[in-house]
């Protein structure tokens, strides 16, 4: 059985790839997401893809799936009722929070600072106390912890509990002793551990990442569970495996544990999806811009790795890794490094108080879905100006499997033109420009707010609607290649199958390296590696396929902030190399001062088969137009020739304006651009 099933659910649309690893062939489905029952879409695109290819389900022997579900639980607050237990003193931890106005709310004069997850009343303050070196300072008062949370659990209806004391991630048998004590009062409350979930130091953040994965928790491993028993009930017996936010597949195991590890599941796989064509196609450099149906993203992938981020916010106006704006709740795990922006296919379209356009963050979602899905929707959105401005075609969307009404969009944007008195390709055009104009700040935040030249890199687009603008992103930054892989409108879930089965492990140890035996590093990761070993064999890897990798954070003595950098063996010297040129590099000095390290980090990686669907097959002469229709370019509708994706082969060259069309996405060529396939069957988009 070599049958591999791929799932990303996204705000509008749930896609599904199949790839058959014996040969390499591709076969996908997009449908509707169904947000009141997530599990529905996935279930219908299965039996949808597995029809269509003629597979029984049994024959599936892999299943990845990404989803939204835990951000979207962040972001609505949607999450169970959750209490929280920590150390005496440190109960009010959630509320101060930092203290500081995240990059969004700097100037505003109307700002109130976002309600914790947890409201002080289902706080409990214990007696306990464990220094730095994971020495006990004052024993846990038993007793009186039972008899708090009893009062607690008697007083609060909550679903989950998250325990974090101080100093834990040097020694956790506190913590663990209370979640004996909880199991004991109720044991159907789901527990968060933080020495479990994440231990590295940093209260705040650490404390705020084990919050999150009890308050995701219930939901999160409910939904799991009930899909694996859906696909059972239809006969795929694979186990479901499930990317994480650091762009490795991980187990539902995992989940369970760490389910703070599916925030941005979905953004993820894009980039590792990313990551792996540019590999395919000898390209290192790359930038990975993804837009769907609800919001863009942007990341990096450099010498053919995706960036990943130690810290990240969650929950605020905004996000992205390194980029540090405070917004929102810290989170300390592993995450791809990106930029997200609201700005997506069905972004609305409106005229703020002062009369400006606007787009987005708002979207019309999959329901009502855009005005030209005629499913209720009122408010003009990014796919209805596309669809005026003649970009999409009304009768080949989703392959024609969907029917969308051109005369509702084109009503849509002549509401929004009139008070600009505009017509309503007018209004489109506009809509267009402010929706590329957003989505050019997810590329600057990764690119030229962190030094780098974007354009060095290749922009590589996927999502159902990123082919339709990313020539144009492309001009914003005077980028000269554009790469828009096969099948860009379900990049995301080919990435989930193009992606290794990882586990990620780190600890806390601050150690000058003046005074430092590198024996005692090693047995650090001696340790660390023993644990990540026995759970990636648990996947069913042996020792001689696995990967180990070693990092280690670096500081300058006296400084409080560090850089990670990777460990080869145990190389200290060779470390603190690294560290002394990466902060030259950001920061344009180099201190005289040690340095000391900090965080130790180990991620054990079990190898997956990858896809490569190359070609040899060249084409002998240009394809030929399908037919014409009207298309705005040069300020103006012009008839344009259109032509399906899958008559290009490597070879020739055709000249734009164009429109390409396949059935999960639509690529337009820009007037002064070229496009050409690659023997991936990419295009390769290039100005004249």
């Amino acid at each position: 059985m070599t049958v591999a099933l791929g799932i990303d659910i996204g705000g509008t649309f749930t896609d599904v790839v199949m790839i058959d690893r014996s040969d390499g062939s591709i076969c996908t489905a997009k449908v509707l997401t169904t947000p009141d029952d997530p599990a529905a879409g996935v279930l219908d695109g299965i039996a949808e893809l597995l029809a269509e290819a003629g597979y029984d389900p049994p024959e599936v022997s892999q299943v990845v799936h990404a989803t939204t579900l835990a951000t979207n639980l962040i972001l609505e607050r949607k999450g169970g009722p959750v209490a929280y237990v920590t150390t005496a003193g440190f109960g009010d931890i959630l509320i101060i929070g930092n203290e500081r106005k995240g990059d969004a709310e700097k100037y505003d004069l109307f700002y109130t600072k976002q309600a914790p997850i947890v409201p002080r009343r289902r706080t409990v303050d214990v007696a306990e106390r464990t220094g730095a070196d994971g020495s006990v300072v004052v024993p846990l008062d038993i007793e009186q912890a039972r008899s708090s949370l009893g009062d607690l659990l008697a007083r609060e209806s909550v679903e989950a509990v998250a325990i974090c004391f101080l100093h834990s991630y040097a020694n956790g048998d506190h913590e663990r002793q209370v979640a004996d004590i909880i199991a004991e009062l109720n044991s159907d409350l789901y527990v968060a551990v933080s020495s479990e979930v994440w231990p590295e130091y940093r209260e705040l953040p650490r404390a705020c990442t084990t919050v999150m994965s009890a308050y995701v928790g219930p939901t999160v491993t409910r939904y799991i569970a009930r899909l694996d028993e859906e696909l059972a009930r239809q006969g795929i017996g694979a186990r479901m495996q499930i990317m994480g936010s650091s762009g490795g597949i991980i187990s539902a195991a995992t989940v369970a544990r760490r389910p703070v590890q599916l925030v941005e599941s979905g953004p993820a796989a894009g980039v590792m999806a990313a990551a792996h064509i540019g590999r395919l196609s000898g390209i290192d450099n790359l930038i990975s811009f993804d837009m769907g149906g609800t919001t863009a993203k942007a990341g990096l992938v450099r010498d053919g790795q995706a960036a990943i981020a130690h810290e990240f916010f969650v929950g605020g106006t905004a996000s992205s890794g390194v980029k540090q704006i405070n917004t929102g709740y810290p989170i300390k795990i592993p995450v791809i490094d990106l930029a997200e922006v609201g700005a997506g296919g069905g972004s609305i379209a409106y005229l703020d108080s002062g009369g400006a356009l606007r787009v987005g963050p708002d979207s019309a979602g999959a329901e009502p879905g855009p005005v030209c899905y005629d499913r209720g929707g009122a408010q003009p959105t990014v796919t209805d100006a596309d669809l005026v401005l003649g970009y999409l075609n009304p009768g080949f969307f989703l392959g024609g499997r969907m029917a969308i009404r051109a005369d509702l969009a084109h009503a849509a944007l002549a509401g929004l033109a009139e008070p600009m008195e505009l017509n309503s390709e007018e209004a489109a055009a506009g809509v267009y420009e402010v929706v590329n104009a957003t989505m050019a700040a997810a590329v600057r935040v990764v690119t030229l707010e962190r030094g780098i030249d974007p354009r060095d890199f290749t922009l590589l687009a996927s999502g159902g609607a990123a082919g339709v603008h990313v020539a144009r992103l492309a001009e914003e930054f005077g980028i000269t290649t554009v790469v828009v892989p096969a099948n860009p409108g379900v990049g995301s879930a080919v990435g989930l199958l193009a992606s290794d089965v990882v586990t990620d492990h780190v600890r806390t140890q601050v150690i000058d390296s003046v005074d430092t035996d590198a024996s005692v590093v090693e047995a650090i990761y001696t340790e660390l590696e023993a644990v990540a070993v026995a759970e990636i064999g648990a996947e069913g890897f042996t020792a001689d396929e696995i990967v180990l990798e070693r990092e280690i954070d670096v500081r300058y003595r006296h400084q409080a902030h560090e850089l990670t950098v990777p460990l080869h063996g145990c190389d200290l010297g060779r470390a603190a190399a690294a560290f002394n040129e990466l902060y030259e590099e950001l920061y344009g000095i180099r201190q005289a001062d040690p340095v000391e390290f900090v965080n130790y980090r180990v991620r054990v990686i079990g190898p997956v088969p990858k896809p490569d669907w190359s070609t040899d097959e060249v084409a002998t002469r240009p394809p030929i137009p399908l037919s014409y229709r009207p298309a705005w370019f040069s300020g103006e509708m012009a008839d344009t020739p259109v032509y399906r994706r899958h008559t290009f082969l490597p070879g020739p060259t055709i000249t734009g304006p164009a429109i390409i069309e396949e059935t999960s996405s639509t690529v337009i060529i820009p007037e002064g651009w070229t496009a050409s396939a690659d023997r991936w069957l990419s295009l390769v988009l290039k100005p004249v």
